[in-house]
C-alpha cells in the first residue's frame, strides 16, 4: 500500500467517523425535541438568546422555499454526493473535516424530509433551536460551521488538491528565489 493510499484511507475513515457521530447527534437531538416539546411548549434556555420550540419546517433556511420541498430534497441528495466526492478528491484533512460536517448536516435534514414525507420527498425538517429570529437544528449548526470553516480555509489558502499544493510550493520557491536575487 502506498503512502497516498494510506492517506486516502485515513481521510475516508475520518470523514466517515465525523459524519456518523454528527449525524447521530443530530438525529438524537431531533428525537428528543419531538418527544419533549411535542405539546407545543417553549423551554427557555438562555433568556432572549435561545429557547427550545418544536417546528416542522417544509422549507430551507428561514422557511424559504416551503412549497418546493421536493426540490430542496433533490438538491440535498446532489450535495451529499458532491461532498463525498470532494472528500475523496482532497488531499487535505482540514477539507475532509469540513466536507464531513457539511455532509452530516445535509444528510441529517434530508433524513427528516424522507422520514416525514407524505409524498415525493416533501417531508418537513425537525427544527427546535429557537434563536428568536430563526429556528434551526443541530444539522444546521454543522452546515453553518462547515460553511464558515470553508471560507476560512479558502482565505488562508489551504490546498485542496496536489495541484494546489504544487502551485503553492512553486510560488514559495519563486518568492524565495526572488528574495535571494534582490
Amino acid at each position: 500500500m502506498t503512502n497516498d493510499q494510506r492517506r486516502l484511507r485515513t481521510r475516508v475513515a475520518v470523514f466517515a467517523c465525523i459524519a456518523v457521530v454528527a449525524l447521530v447527534l443530530d438525529q438524537i437531538s431531533k428525537a428528543w425535541a419531538q418527544s419533549a416539546l411535542a405539546d407545543g411548549q417553549t423551554v427557555r434556555v438562555i433568556p432572549g438568546i435561545l429557547s427550545f420550540t418544536l417546528v416542522h419546517n417544509p422549507g430551507a433556511s428561514l422557511g424559504m422555499g416551503s412549497n418546493m420541498t421536493w426540490l430542496i430534497s433533490l438538491l440535498a441528495i446532489v450535495a451529499c454526493v458532491a461532498l463525498a466526492v470532494l472528500a475523496i478528491r482532497t488531499i487535505s484533512m482540514k477539507w475532509t473535516v469540513v466536507f464531513a460536517l457539511a455532509f452530516a448536516g445535509a444528510l441529517g435534514n434530508l433524513i427528516d424530509r424522507v422520514m416525514y414525507a407524505e409524498g415525493f420527498l416533501n417531508g418537513k425538517v425537525v427544527d427546535f433551536l429557537n434563536y428568536g429570529w430563526s429556528v434551526g437544528n443541530v444539522a444546521d449548526i454543522f452546515l453553518m460551521v462547515a460553511g464558515v470553516a470553508a471560507v476560512v480555509l479558502l482565505f488562508v489558502g489551504e490546498p485542496f488538491s496536489q495541484k494546489d499544493l504544487d502551485e503553492q510550493a512553486a510560488e514559495q520557491t519563486k518568492q524565495t528565489t526572488g528574495d535571494q536575487n534582490a
